[in-house]
């Protein structure tokens, strides 16, 4: 019963948490909009070759979003007419080089751990969103309501007054809610099931530091989990006091900071499957490789 009450509270808590920071994000990004034009913000982000991917990943490094909260920012730069591999190195680099996750390596495992692991997240966001523009993945996008462009008979996105812009941008953040919430439902029901019944100690067992597998099985374990920035070095560290490696802890972390079932799930709304399941793979690949560069160097 005691496992039971903290599992729904577990789920109450993150579920409102996130209902709230979608909204919240949704209509901050829609506001923001409102003064940014689609063809600057397009700008910002093309550049010559790999440009446009290493702007779009050193922009989700800046942004404190968890895994979930990238979402609508994701649907903003789309709308907006950001370059798809731009948007892709986005939503891989924001939940894994979130400056809280960044900010807590330097305080508890020191700058080397969290230079490398920059190094590592970051490469990884900008050419796996290349190479999802290069093979064409944008055309799994779904579900993106893209807005008119203003003209002069359609002036709405021009002249309005402050209260008239933030009072759209609630009423469009609404909209992206209604349209991914069975998605994050169920989403976080799972992740809440998992989070709350399986022990840590069964998660050493079968992924300890002396095992070949270890690190892939970590990587594997966490990309279902829904690690938020906050609680994620510290689980690790208590892992690591268990017998957990340290390429295997950062490769539970990455994993689980930057694919989760809540965040799966959200997707699922505006991407096709197939997107979606390489997204997932990318993660889960940089998490294998970043998990045995970690082991090679201690």
């Amino acid at each position: 019963m005691n496992t039971l009450w903290a599992t729904f509270r577990y789920f109450a808590i993150i579920m409102l948490e996130l209902t709230v920071l979608f909204i919240a994000i949704s209509a901050l990004v829609a506001l923001m909009l409102t003064y940014i034009s689609r063809e600057r913000l397009s700008s910002w982000l093309t550049r010559r070759g790999l440009g446009g991917n290493i702007l779009g990943a050193l922009v989700g490094s800046l942004t404190p979003f968890c895994a979930c909260s990238t979402i609508p920012m994701t649907l903003g730069m789309l709308q907006a007419g950001a370059p798809f591999g731009s948007v892709m190195s986005f939503v891989i680099a924001s939940p894994l080089l979130n400056p809280i996750i960044i900010v807590m390596l330097v305080t508890l495992m020191g700058w080397n751990v969290a230079a490398v692991y920059f190094i590592v997240t970051f490469v990884g966001a900008v050419l796996f969103g290349s190479a999802l523009q290069r093979m064409g993945f944008n055309s799994q996008v779904k579900s993106v309501r893209i807005k008119p462009k203003a003209s002069s008979e359609d002036d709405r996105y021009v002249t309005p007054t402050f209260k008239e812009k933030l009072a759209e941008s609630l009423q469009s953040a609404w909209s992206d809610y209604r349209v991914v919430f069975h998605y994050l439902l169920i989403g976080v029901a799972l992740g809440s099931a998992i989070y709350g019944y399986i022990p840590e100690e069964f998660i050493v067992g079968i992924a300890g530091a002396d095992k070949l597998l270890s690190v892939p099985i970590a990587a594997t374990i966490g990309v279902p989990l829904y690690i938020r920035a906050e609680t994620a070095i510290p689980i690790g560290l208590g892992l690591m006091s268990k017998g957990m490696g340290l390429g295997t802890v950062v490769a539970l972390i990455i994993g689980g900071s930057g694919m989760a079932i809540p965040e799966m799930s959200m997707l699922a709304g505006i991407f096709k499957r197939k997107l979606v399941g390489a997204l997932v793979a990318g993660i889960w690949l940089t998490a294998v490789v970043g998990g045995y560069l970690f082991n090679i160097l201690a």
